[in-house]
Formats: C-alpha cells, sequence, structure tokens
C-alpha cells in the first residue's frame, strides 16, 4: 500500500479469550528473557547496515539511482559535442568529453550520435512517466485513506490517532497532505500501554522522518530499470532499513523491551498486507532491538558518507 508508512496486523478467532499479557501468543515470555540477556549493547560485529540504517537508506539510492544517472548521461557522451570551458567541474567534465572527440569525427560519429540522443530521451522519458505514474497514485491513497477512516471512526487526542472500530488489531500511518496515525480497537486491547506508546512512537517516527518520500523513491527506481538486482530489490531494502530506523527513533527514549514484545504479538498471525511493520524482518529486528550492536565509529559513519557521495558523483565525473 503506496501511501502506508507500516501496519501491525495479527488476529483472534471469535469467542476466543484474551490470554493474559504476560504469555499471550505464546512468545512475549520469551522476549522478556531475551531481554534479560540481551540487554546489554552487542558487542559482536554486525552488518552496518543495521547499525546505522538511515546511513544505508543514502548509500542504497545513490548507488541505484547514479545507474540510470550513468545510462543517461552515457547516451548524453555520444550525442553532444562539448568543448572544455574553464572553471572546476565544468573543466574536468569537458576534458573527459574531450578524449571522445575523435571518434565523433569518424563516417559512423552521427549514428552514434543519435543512438546516445535516444538512449539519453528513453532514460527520461520513462524515469519522468514513472514518477509522474506513482506519486498521482500515492497522493490519491492519501488523501482518501485518512477520509475513509474518519468516517468510520473518531480521532482520539489522546493518542493523536484515529480509532477504527476493526477486530483485527493493527496501528499504521498514512503520510500527505493530513498525516495520520490509524489505530484499531482491538490493537488497544491487545496491547498494554507501554507496548501501545511503543507502537504510537513507532509510527510518528515514519511520519516525522518522511519516509514515505524515501520509499516512493526507491519504487520509482525499481519500476525505471526493473532488470537490474540494484534496482529490483531497492524498494524491499528501503522499507526494511526506514522499519529498523523508526525502531531507533522509537525507543530513542525509551526501552527497547515494549517495542520487541509488540513486534512478536502483533507478527504472532504472519505477514499483514501493505507494509507491514511487524511483518518485515520481524525476527531480525526483534533481535536487534533486544542486543543492540555498538554503533558505528565516526571515522566509519564519515568514509560511508564520502562513499556515499562518490556514488552519486560519479556519473557526472565520467561524463
Amino acid at each position: 500500500m503506496p501511501g502506508c508508512c507500516s501496519r501491525h496486523s495479527t488476529r483472534r478467532t471469535p469467542g476466543q479469550r484474551k490470554a493474559p499479557r504476560s504469555d499471550r501468543c505464546g512468545r512475549a515470555p520469551r522476549v522478556r528473557g531475551l531481554r534479560r540477556h540481551g540487554g546489554r549493547p552487542d558487542a559482536r560485529p554486525g552488518r552496518w547496515a543495521a547499525r546505522a540504517p538511515l546511513l544505508a537508506i543514502i548509500t542504497y539510492l545513490a548507488a541505484a539511482w547514479s545507474v540510470v544517472a550513468a545510462l543517461g548521461l552515457a547516451g548524453l557522451t555520444l550525442a553532444v559535442h562539448a568543448t572544455a570551458p574553464g572553471g572546476g567541474l565544468s573543466q574536468l567534465i569537458g576534458a573527459c568529453v574531450l578524449r571522445l572527440r575523435d571518434a565523433y569525427a569518424t563516417p559512423g560519429g552521427a549514428t552514434a550520435a543519435g543512438l546516445g540522443l535516444t538512449l539519453a530521451a528513453a532514460v527520461l522519458a520513462r524515469t519522468a512517466l514513472t514518477a509522474v505514474t506513482h506519486l498521482r497514485g500515492v497522493r490519491q491513497h492519501a488523501v482518501r485513506h485518512p477520509q475513509t477512516a474518519r468516517l468510520v471512526g473518531p480521532p482520539e487526542p489522546a493518542l493523536g490517532a484515529v480509532l477504527v472500530d476493526h477486530g483485527q488489531p493493527a496501528a499504521y500511518c498514512v503520510a500527505g497532505p493530513h498525516p495520520t496515525v490509524i489505530l484499531t480497537t482491538a490493537a488497544l486491547q491487545t496491547l498494554d500501554p507501554d507496548q501501545l506508546d511503543a507502537v504510537l512512537a513507532h509510527e510518528r517516527a515514519h511520519l516525522a522522518s518522511h519516509d514515505h518520500r524515501l520509499l516512493a523513491i526507491a519504487k520509482i527506481g525499481r519500476q525505471v530499470l526493473p532488470f537490474l538486482p540494484l534496482m529490483r530489490d531497492a524498494d524491499t531494502q528501503i522499507t526494511r532499513l526506514v522499519e529498523m530506523h523508526a525502531d531507533d527513533a522509537a525507543t530513542a527514549d525509551r526501552d527497547a523491551g515494549p517495542l520487541a514484545t509488540a513486534l512478536v504479538v502483533l507478527a504472532a498471525a504472519g505477514p499483514a498486507p501493505g507494509l507491514a511493520a511487524a511483518a518485515t524482518d520481524a525476527v531480525q529486528r526483534i533481535q536487534r532491538l533486544l542486543r543492540p550492536a555498538e554503533p558505528l565509529s565516526r571515522v566509519r559513519r564519515q568514509l560511508l558518507r564520502a562513499g556515499a557521495a562518490a556514488l552519486a558523483l560519479t556519473p557526472c565525473c565520467s561524463r
């Protein structure tokens, strides 16, 4: 569901009594047991993306979109005869183009230029059309869904969410002109106060970080070049990383145990439709919350930022 930042879901059969909070779904006690053994930062080396999800998002998107930029600029390289005007980056780009000038003077130069122009135009047109189509659909969903939710449920100022009467526990957010967190009555009954606060903080973190924009960029990239593995997996990887980033924001000033327990409880029924937080690498995220790895060092963060910048600038320098 394009406009949803996340969704949590589980079910109870009709007539089933609500289990005590300590053993609901048969998994909550295990989470608390892990919490006792895993409250300290995990000293073992972990995947750096899980240790710095926001930085990983920037790096992944820079790498993915550098492919699109390189493809378009490759066409321009074949199509445009350039000189080398003075001045910084422009001079560097011009120097790169001058190396191809001799090739343009050959009899096949005009054909190569035509092919290059066609390639550049195709990349630009496909990107623009895909972006317009996707963003239009996202905006329509972002406008209609909160309106529909308000028709069937009243806003609850104390929760900062729209409360919808439904038997399926769910909590999710819809970004757009009127960012909204939507909560079902079943979720209100299933989660204890600490778990509910943690889940709502997770949803608000999605809205505050504008994660829907990052997901849109990833999905557009996948649709532009779906045959490349890097692009084909872009939205899946970015979805996983934004959930980790929202977990970090939600637990920045509170214990991670309630959110981990809520993920277990809400994921017990299996994957939910849409971008479900509880169904997106739930096991890995629970382990990450209960056994957090040491943060990346400042030096490593700077190196990764430099790498992301290099990925973004490489197509221009190669032009």
